[in-house]
């Protein structure tokens, strides 16, 4: 029998993208909930997992697979017949490829900072400037995004220059749903593409970004289609929204 154990955190973008994958495929597994302000994926444990010390790990049958976009890749070759979404020809995959490494590049990277900002300032500012810097030594993969946040959170700078890389993928997007047709990133079928996109739409909407494609209503249809999914709502249970978490960000939904 397959079994299949998720680590990952319910408000993690890369948590989010591979449990929507999981469900799409309609694949039991067991999910291991990580509190990460409370330091679990620093653990023994979980470091002898992954050595980076993020979420998620996908641990199959005793094998580990880390990275969000591997693992998503991982499971359409290992479970190829249960809601394929990588295309059969080379220079459709081809392409699909180059928009998951755009989206890790730009809009994944830029939505970490009004994350950071809006929501988990807080709690950093509630640590010692010694605390601080013990938990940013200890993210092999997250120390120097860390410290330029500091304690006093993103300058006005950092924090304009992501909002427009936001922008600019949401154009992006746009252009490649106009491209192939649409109502899907690559035409009328579902790729991993639109599963690595969907975390950061669905947090810019939920943190009152919406306003970038106000304009652009194929971007907005896109996003009902995906909420649609049978996938869903089981990816985004009670608490996966950070404004289930921090209700002052309701606010900004305007």
């Amino acid at each position: 029998m397959t079994v299949l154990v998720l680590y990952n955190a319910p408000q993690s973008t890369c948590s989010q993208r591979v449990r929507f994958s999981l469900n799409a495929k309609g694949l039991s597994f067991e999910e291991v909930r990580l509190n990460l302000f409370e330091g679990d994926q620093l653990k023994p444990d979980y470091l002898a997992l992954n050595p980076n010390g993020v979420v998620p790990t996908l641990v199959h049958d005793g094998n580990v697979v880390t990275d969000s976009s591997v693992i998503l890749e991982y499971l359409d070759e290992v479970f190829p017949d249960r809601a394929p979404m990588t295309p059969a020809d080379p220079v459709s995959r081809a392409r699909m490829r180059a928009m998951m490494r755009y989206t890790d590049e730009v809009p994944a990277a830029a939505i970490r900072i009004p994350s950071y900002n809006l929501a988990f300032l807080p709690h950093f500012q509630s640590m010692t400037e010694e605390e601080f810097r013990a938990l940013a030594d200890s993210k092999p993969l997250r120390r120097e995004f860390l410290l330029s946040m500091g304690r006093t959170g993103f300058p006005k700078e950092q924090m304009d220059e992501a909002m427009g890389r936001l922008e600019r993928a949401v154009v992006r997007m746009d252009g490649w749903l106009r491209d192939g047709g649409g109502p899907w990133l690559m035409g009328e079928s579902l790729s991993l593409a639109d599963v690595m996109l969907m975390p950061v739409i669905v947090r810019m909407d939920d943190i009152g970004l919406h306003r970038m494609w106000a304009e652009r209503p194929a971007v907005a249809g896109w996003l009902e289609k995906i909420r649609a999914h049978p996938a869903f709502r089981p990816t985004f249970y009670f608490g996966s929204l950070l404004t289930e978490k921090y209700p002052h960000l309701r606010e900004r939904r305007g």
